[in-house]
């Protein structure tokens, strides 16, 4: 088979299955439709590790071809094509891999759900969507998957469309997610402006010609394109203020929770940001910009998790401050870290979302923590994977997310760009918070005295094998990953045939010379100031949720201003409502009164009729029936057209000198 084949096989094998259960999932029963959707997963899986292979391990060439012509304008070729190199294999991997893992989840999860196959065939969909994305060679598809994983997310976060919150849920998703994209559509219309292409490769090979080049009020051409393919990423990697619609989407099955909205389509926007490197490196602005919005994302987002006692969105709010850290590296130009991360956090974060899940089916879909408690002894396989998402989510030495996330704050460091500062003591702020809340979660669900109600209490039990497997399959990563893949990965070159990085920016540089080995950052890390944050995190969520628990309650309400703008969210639902939502109903209702009733109804409509009537009124009484009145009239016309001829206009009988 050759390479392009396979590239087709991986991206439309879920696609079949998708089709497949959409329509006939109904007549093959439940049964036969989870097994065609997964098999085709598993294909793309095994087929993705084939071609990590020869890409990554074997440094194979990359592949650049278009496989079909779509349309062509002129001279613009707009074609469906693959651009396979070291960062799309990484991609395609974790995509796949996560993907098997819920779509194997989901049998268990949604047993007893009537929309059994739709579901399957969402997930599927999903999948395929986002292959067309991490694959595209040019920018019209890539706008493509954008807008394909848009669209599923949005079936999926209202699939229960019986609950009235699922709804709102799914239509905030929309319309925040068309913010971002108008953004990013127009910076796609600016590169097609001044390129003349959405291919990849000429546009890269062709940024010369836009150097220097001004537009608007003297902004760089690059700088106004780099910002709003960055708007884009906002919305899908809900970056602040575009990030309110990622906790509402919990509304949704808890497999799509793991699948969307923590390890792959939030994570687009930072796939896409560093495979557009090359245009990055040319704005220190936009870097900036990058940069600082990821700070503000990774800190701000991370203390709303303090205050959430709903299991999945203490679990949101961490996915929120995790992708500002992963921004920030891409801000900092340590974008080989920011994908590094993007990789350890799919896993261990699709783990504790399922752990979740296995915890809310075992509580009879119960989903606050403040009732459980204790749950260790009848859940042990899901204690265990928890506690392993949850060591490496802190950073704990050895796990995996421990290598991602300090590499992301050492680069910080190394910044130069302006208020680099800051972001620092953000990002390590951020550990503390993270460690707290993580574990405050922990120690709630899992230990200290049971609070589950009597009825429920008999009934709680391990999950089923289809829920336990892919917690193991996802813990064994979340603890190893880090280690094997932070050298080739960051330092011996997996992704620098993906990624450009200007010899202005030397975060990348800096780290290469600090680092020794995987090894060796284990006992370094007991003399970093992060290592010692994440302790005390993990120390006051102990004394706050099982030591002294009384002391959390009486810190709300001595500091209940302080509580009062984290539990509002700082307001931006609030601001949103006043502003957008009523402000856009206030707006229609003066349309519809000065548009529709005034100028329409009134003066269009009604005033064309008036106006006729009135013209009739006064031609009326000119029929009188009488020869020589109409005689007179048409004389008297005469009269005024032979005068107005005479008068006008240049006439010679009128040129008469004295």
């Amino acid at each position: 088979m050759t390479l392009d084949n396979v590239y087709l096989t991986i991206a439309l094998s879920p696609l079949l299955g998708a089709i497949i259960a959409g329509f006939f999932g109904g007549m093959l029963g439940r049964k036969v439709t989870h097994t065609i959707t997964i098999f085709g997963v598993l294909v793309s899986t095994v087929f993705s590790m084939y071609v990590f292979n020869i890409h990554v391990l074997e440094g194979g060439d990359i592949f650049n071809n278009n496989i079909y012509t779509w349309m062509q304008v002129g001279g613009l070729n707009l074609s469906v094509g693959f651009l396979v190199d070291n960062l799309t294999s990484v991609m395609l991997v974790v995509v796949s891999f996560v993907s098997l893992m819920v779509h194997i989840y989901t049998i268990g999860y949604m047993d007893k759900d009537e929309g059994y196959t739709k579901f399957f065939s969402y997930i599927s969909l999903f999948t395929f969507a986002m292959f067309m994305l991490v694959m595209s060679n040019n920018f019209m598809q890539l706008f493509f998957g954008w807008e394909a994983v848009g669209l599923v997310s949005y079936l999926l976060i209202g699939f229960w469309h019986h609950k009235e919150s699922a709804v709102e849920a799914n239509l905030k998703a929309f319309l925040v997610n068309r913010v971002g994209d108008f953004g990013f559509l127009l910076g796609i219309s600016l590169i097609l402006m001044y390129f003349g292409s959405l291919d990849y490769i000429e546009v890269f090979s062709n940024l010369g010609a836009v150097e220097g080049v001004t537009i608007l009020d003297g902004s760089l051409v690059i700088t106004v394109i780099c910002i709003l393919l960055f708007v884009g990423a906002m919305g899908k990697s809900a970056q602040v203020p575009l990030h309110v619609w990622l906790p509402g989407s919990m509304e949704g099955p808890t497999p799509i929770s793991a699948l969307i909205h923590a390890a792959t389509m939030v994570t687009a926007g930072i796939f896409m940001v560093s495979r557009m490197s090359p245009m990055f490196e040319l704005s220190d602005v936009a870097l900036t910009v990058v940069m600082v919005i990821g700070a503000i994302t990774a800190l701000f987002m991370g203390l709303l998790g303090i205050v959430q006692n709903d299991i999945k969105r203490v679990v949101a709010y961490s996915t929120l401050s995790q992708l500002g850290y992963m921004t920030v590296a891409l801000g900092v130009s340590a974008y080989s870290v920011a994908i590094f991360h993007l990789m350890t956090h799919a896993f261990f974060k699709a783990l504790l979302f399922l752990a979740a899940g296995s915890v809310i089916v075992a509580m009879h879909h119960e989903q606050d923590i403040r009732n459980m408690g204790g749950l260790y002894k009848k859940m042990p396989i899901t204690y265990i994977t928890s506690l392993v998402g949850t060591l490496a989510l802190i950073g704990f030495p050895g796990f995996a997310g421990f290598y991602s996330k300090d590499m992301i704050i050492e680069a910080v460091h190394f910044s130069s760009l302006p208020y680099s500062d800051l972001v620092y003591y953000a990002v390590v702020a951020g550990v503390f918070i993270t460690a707290f809340y993580s574990l405050r979660m922990f120690f709630i669900v899992f230990h200290g005295k049971s609070r589950v109600d009597s009825h429920t209490a008999g009934h709680i039990k391990e999950s089923a094998t289809s829920i336990t497997f892919p917690l193991i399959a996802l813990a064994i990563p979340s603890v190893i990953i880090g280690y094997i893949t932070i050298e080739p990965m960051l330092f011996t070159g997996w992704l620098d045939n993906s990624i450009t990085v200007s010899s202005r920016h030397s975060s990348m540089a800096e780290l290469s010379y600090i680092f020794d080995s995987a090894a060796s950052m284990i006992p370094h890390a007991l003399l970093t100031v992060p290592f010692w944050m994440m302790v005390l995190g993990i120390a006051t969520a102990w004394l706050f949720s099982l030591h002294k628990t009384e002391w959390a309650d009486a810190i709300k309400n001595r500091f209940h201003r302080t509580y009062y703008v984290l539990d509002s969210l700082y307001g931006f639902d609030r601001f949103n409502e006043i502003v957008f939502v009523n402000g856009v109903k206030k707006l229609g209702l003066l349309l519809w009164k000065v548009s529709d009733m005034v100028i329409i109804d009134k003066i269009v409509v009604n005033g064309s009729a008036k106006f006729v009537g009135f013209i009739g009124s006064i031609i009326r009484p000119i029929q009188t029936g009488y020869v020589y009145h109409y005689a007179f009239f048409m004389i008297f016309s005469l009269l005024i057209i032979l005068t107005w001829t005479l008068f006008s206009g240049n006439n010679p009988q009128l040129n008469v000198e004295f």
